[in-house]
């Protein structure tokens, strides 16, 4: 397919990129690349878990796989708590970007930690749970309800992937000095249908900004588990605009 797109996917927390499988397959069947990285300690690479990650260790992965792949023209997604790598993408290799597509994503300012990003009770929260489960070193994962997979052949595929996410990321700033998507084109994707109620923060500071497009995908936040079908249709028709 001569027209085909060129698709970096970005994971969120405590995911990794084994939950794009079914995006991916649809996107390479129409003729696009898709990579699908799994940022340092988690996933496959969970045995690199450590307290020296931190945000810019995400960053790094997933320019490290667009520059070792000489990837150009890139439509560039992260979901969740990848909308921050990818943020930090922009900045370091605008050049290589055609669209970034912010999916249920956490967006934090400049210098901002993403625990800035969030509720305070959520935080709390979170600091707690890493404490108990690993001394401060990580954060455990929720069932994946907490993610909108309601499915019941969907939540045991979920769960028994999720691994510890490392707490540093959520402790160190993000490492661009701004503004977030670098005057890039940019899109936020809100799904709807259960809303992610931790992101509302993030969605309303979106709506306030110039610049971004806004679309509204009907399905919970681990959209690209359970809807990949208007998921991957979704980003071609954005990697096209």
């Amino acid at each position: 397919m001569s027209d085909g797109l060129t698709f970096v996917l970005v994971h969120g927390a405590w995911h990794g990129g084994w939950c794009w499988a079914r995006v991916a397959d649809r996107l390479r069947a129409q003729g696009h690349r898709v990579f699908t990285p799994t940022c340092t300690g988690l996933g496959e690479r969970a045995h690199l878990l450590s307290r020296a990650i931190t945000l810019d260790t995400f960053v790094r992965d997933v320019a490290g796989v667009i520059a070792a792949e000489e990837l150009t023209d890139v439509v560039l997604v992260g979901h969740s708590f990848g909308g921050l790598a990818i943020s930090g993408v922009a900045e370091a290799m605008p050049e290589r970007l055609r669209h970034l597509v912010y999916l249920d994503a956490l967006i934090v300012e400049p210098g901002r930690s993403p625990f800035d990003g969030l509720p305070p009770e959520v935080v709390a929260a979170r600091r707690r749970a890493a404490a108990d489960s690993s001394g401060g070193l990580s954060l455990p994962p929720p069932p994946a309800a907490a993610f909108g997979v309601l499915d019941p052949a969907d939540v045991p595929w979920i769960e028994r992937r999720l691994t510890p996410h490392p707490l540093g990321t959520y402790e160190s700033p993000l490492p661009i000095r701004g503004p977030v998507g670098n005057g890039l084109p940019r899109t936020y994707v809100d799904c709807t249908t259960p809303s992610y109620a931790t992101l509302d923060r993030v969605k309303t500071w979106v709506r306030d900004q110039p610049g971004w497009g806004w679309r509204d995908l009907a399905t919970g936040h681990d959209a690209m588990v359970s809807a990949p079908g208007p998921l991957a249709d979704l980003l071609v028709e954005l990697g096209r605009g």
